[in-house]
């Protein structure tokens, strides 16, 4: 799992560079440091010599550090949701869902893995702009939990929303645990965690027919 970035490198701050291509280059440094080291443990100097690029580019561009940790969260949010809305849309249902949904995940992450930790960072403002950011990441990560899990208890026969809620809150929990139970793996690559998955569910809830292509 290594950055496409390149360390103290990178020509974000050289003449005859697009603005947007320039600031592509800087999120694509910050999403890492920020996700690597927390807001708390980063500085703007840490993103700058990251980028190889001044910091007065970086305020230029941004604003101020909460300026660009509030883009780089809405860029890590985006991509992840995306990520969970097209294996939502796969046509897959119970259990099987689950499994692809972990499995997209571990794809999607096994490049980037900071932008997990990006969005749930501990150390991130709890106020402002970038909470509202990581509220409206969790409503959307919860919605699609729950049509999950419904879908789910739908075909068990079971329609009680507190059943549905109580599970919800299972599944958010098994879905965030494995996620970052295989980060702390680096060597377990995202086909070895998705096999991982399905014989850990198939040993509590019994074999799971699940999409061969992901297997």
């Amino acid at each position: 799992m290594t950055s496409t970035a390149t360390t103290g490198t990178s020509n974000a701050g050289t003449k005859g560079v697009a603005r947007a291509d320039r600031e592509a280059q800087i999120i694509d440094v910050a999403c890492r440091v920020f996700g690597e080291s927390g807001y708390a443990g980063t500085s703007v100097a840490d993103i700058a010599d990251a980028a190889g690029i001044s910091k007065p580019l970086i305020y230029n561009y941004f604003g101020s550090k909460d300026g660009l940790y509030a883009v780089c969260t809405r860029h890590a949010a985006g991509v992840l949701v995306a990520e969970i809305e097209r294996t939502a849309g796969s046509g897959t249902v119970g259990l099987a869902r689950a499994v692809v949904t972990l499995d997209g995940m571990f794809r999607a992450l096994a490049p980037q893995p900071w932008l997990w930790h990006l969005v749930n960072d501990s150390t991130a403002p709890r106020d402002g702009e970038i909470a509202e950011i990581l509220d409206q990441h969790e409503r959307r990560i919860f919605a699609f939990g729950e049509d999950g899990v419904g879908e789910l208890l739908r075909l068990s026969g079971n329609d009680d929303r507190d059943d549905l809620l109580a599970m919800r809150a299972v599944w958010e929990n098994v879905f965030r645990t494995l996620v970052t139970w295989w980060l702390d793996h680096p060597e377990e690559t995202p086909e070895a965690m998705t096999q991982r998955c399905v014989r850990l569910f198939s040993a509590v809830f019994g074999e799971i027919a699940v999409v061969p292509s992901i297997l």
